[in-house]
């Protein structure tokens, strides 16, 4: 068993890394925990256009790597280990990972959120040969395609502009009449002669043989079936929190987000949430890191009052 450790924080994603500078300059021995590589779903983003301090474009990944460089700067502690279980011993937290079992004295779970399915009939089983959830990997794959984007959101909208640098052609199909993305992004897609967008329009069935081949739609407004070819479909409408660690120490919603105070705190002392898998208006890499920001802080004022 491990004791080096005041807090542990649980994913290395914007949430998580910022956590971990706030609470490496708040004098505290810093553990952060991610099973794969850091930077969390910013690493599948091609281009970071909005974050403060950073006027110029810049890719996801290059983002997160200056996000890692100043975690390791202040000293804090990066193990590529997966959290199994948090328990709670009294004021002290136990972090059970596939490799070890550490005591710490507070945690903050950053373990983001990822990409809601479809649940629609062939999904499954063309998921990585022609369904993919992430334009940045998978994009290139489709030069000179016909491809589709699914959603109406700031993702989809976002995903659909970045795929015509690849693919002949762009359908974005959204169920509604109306995009929800923000005004730029979808004057981007509206000015963009390669992305044409299905309005009211839902995928009942992906299908092809090996590789997918085309798309069975539904207009809900007119009832009209068709039939849409593509090589190509990307799905982004929505996300799942990672939330399962926090089941029974954090109060949930009907959507699995967890429910926190301004503070990131759960409902169980010493216990704090932070990003992406926190009931919230906006998701995005500026609100993640200041909710790491945030929760580092309390958890460093929690610690003072209990074990000082």
């Amino acid at each position: 068993m491990n004791t080096n450790f005041d807090i542990a924080i649980i994913g290395a994603g914007p949430a998580g890394l910022s956590a971990g500078i706030y609470a490496a300059r708040g004098g505290l021995k810093t553990v952060i925990f991610e099973k794969m590589l850091p930077g969390g779903q910013i690493t599948v983003t091609d281009e970071v256009e909005n974050y403060p301090g950073i006027p110029e474009t810049v890719n996801g990944f290059d983002l997160a790597d200056r996000m890692k460089k100043q975690v390791d700067k202040f000293g804090v502690t990066t193990l590529i280990e997966d959290v199994a279980e948090i328990t709670k011993d009294g004021n002290m937290t136990l972090v059970k990972t596939s490799k070890d079992t550490y005591t710490v004295k507070t945690v903050i779970v950053a373990t983001g959120a990822q990409p809601s399915k479809l649940g629609t009939a062939g999904e499954q089983n063309f998921t990585g040969r022609g369904v993919s959830y992430c334009a940045t990997c998978d994009g290139p794959l489709y030069r000179n395609h016909t491809v589709a984007v699914i959603g109406g959101g700031d993702s989809a909208v976002e995903e659909a502009v970045f795929l015509t640098k690849f693919a002949k052609k762009v359908y974005l199909i959204h169920r509604r009449d109306k995009l929800r993305a923000v005004k730029i992004e979808q004057d981007r897609a509206f000015a963009n002669e390669k992305i044409e967008i299905i309005w009211d329009t839902v995928v009942e069935e992906f299908v092809g043989d090996q590789m997918l081949k085309s798309l069975k739609l539904h207009n809900r407004k007119t009832g009209e079936n068709s039939s849409l070819e593509v090589t190509g479909a990307f799905i982004f409408v929505g996300y799942v929190p990672n939330t399962s660690l926090l089941k029974g120490l954090a109060d949930l919603d009907e959507r699995g987000f967890a429910i926190v105070n301004d503070k990131m705190e759960t409902k169980t002392p010493g216990i704090y949430s932070a990003g992406d898998l926190n009931q919230k208006v906006l998701r995005q890499v500026v609100t993640a890191a200041a909710d790491g920001a945030i929760a580092a802080f309390s958890a460093e004022k929690w610690i003072e009052e209990n074990f000082e």
